[in-house]
């Protein structure tokens, strides 16, 4: 058998690697998205971020034509998905679904983060805003905001409330709620919304601030609102009061938004933006939003997200620094 000669072994590795080079250049021009793309969540199942992340995906899924799956990564009130996001390649396949919590508050209470989440992940687009509901146990007597106060001023040991974490927007706006109230409260920390929900079902603690998910425990009585933590009193809920009536300039209300890694082209958030917006405004959507979390779709231009973003930073920047707020 005759050997091949050495130019022809050239002729083939020079043939082979342009065959490679220009198979490399065909996919990385493919119109986006050609495969699978992934939206992580920061909290677990069940919570309004992962029920909102989950209608954004089917519908992505369906204005797109490829498959959207929603990761939930858990842990340190967000930072874990943020990262890996944020480190991951900017090609719009790894995107987050955050709530404004990781974005705004984290980079003041974190001391060892590892990213900059205002730097390194790029805003596609604003998708909901929410509002909690403090709610507590239905064995505790009290059915007022005035008559929880004046409680758990006299509790002792401390009446338990359950939060996502320091830092998460139930820690911060029990927190204020402490401040202006002048009552103390013992915190347990959980995993996110639904398990701090649970956790105040069973009796664990006493009093939380919940989110849209809670809404049927609301309906069954395993849950007893008091009022609402933003500037308006609720669509759903319109005999709750807020919390603002009772201490003026109280008002937490909460963002959830759709972010990429920084770097990512413009056309390919471009794209992202009009499915997402598209699918929100359309009321049937708008209505699957209100019922499965009690949230309202929030569609803003761009430059009114990053001002809303820039905006809550500085807010929450002096917040934290006033009630003194550090994770170490």
């Amino acid at each position: 058998m005759k050997m091949p000669s050495v130019r022809s072994l050239a002729l083939l590795a020079v043939s082979a690697a342009a065959v490679a080079l220009n198979a490399g250049a065909a996919l990385a021009q493919a119109p986006y998205p050609n495969h699978t793309i992934k939206i992580l969540v920061g909290i677990p199942p069940g919570g309004a971020p992962d029920v909102v992340a989950r209608l954004v995906g089917h519908y992505l899924s369906e204005s797109l034509g490829q498959p959207v799956v929603i990761e939930n990564r858990t842990g340190a009130n967000g930072n874990i998905a943020s990262e890996a996001v944020a480190t991951a390649p900017p090609d719009g396949y790894t995107l987050l679904l955050g709530a404004d919590s990781a974005i705004v508050i984290n980079p003041h209470i974190y001391s060892t983060l590892k990213i900059d989440p205002l730097k390194d992940l790029l805003p596609i687009t604003s998708v909901a805003t929410n509002q909690f509901v403090l709610a507590v146990n239905p064995k505790l007597p009290v059915k007022t905001l005035p008559e929880l106060v004046d409680y758990a001023k006299k509790a002792k040991p401390p009446l338990a409330f359950a939060s996502g974490g320091p830092g998460s927007q139930h820690s911060m706006a029990m927190a204020v709620l402490r401040q202006r109230a002048g009552f103390d409260l013992l915190q347990v920390t959980y995993r996110g919304g639904s398990p701090s929900m649970q956790a105040t079902i069973a009796g664990e603690t006493q009093v939380l601030f919940a989110g849209g998910e809670s809404a049927g425990q609301f309906e069954a009585g395993t849950l007893r609102p008091l009022a609402m933590s933003g500037k308006a009193r609720s669509k759903r809920y319109p005999d709750l009061p807020t919390i603002g009536e009772f201490y003026p300039g109280y008002a937490v209300d909460i963002w959830l938004g759709l972010f990429a890694p920084a770097g990512t082209p413009e056309p390919i958030v471009a794209k992202l933006r009009e499915a997402v917006q598209t699918s929100l405004a359309k009321p049937e959507v708008a209505a699957k939003v209100n019922v499965s979390g009690s949230l309202e779709p929030l569609i803003l231009k761009p430059a009114e997200f990053s001002d809303l973003i820039r905006k809550d930073n500085e807010k929450f920047g002096k917040l934290i620094k006033e009630l003194k707020i550090r994770v170490n």
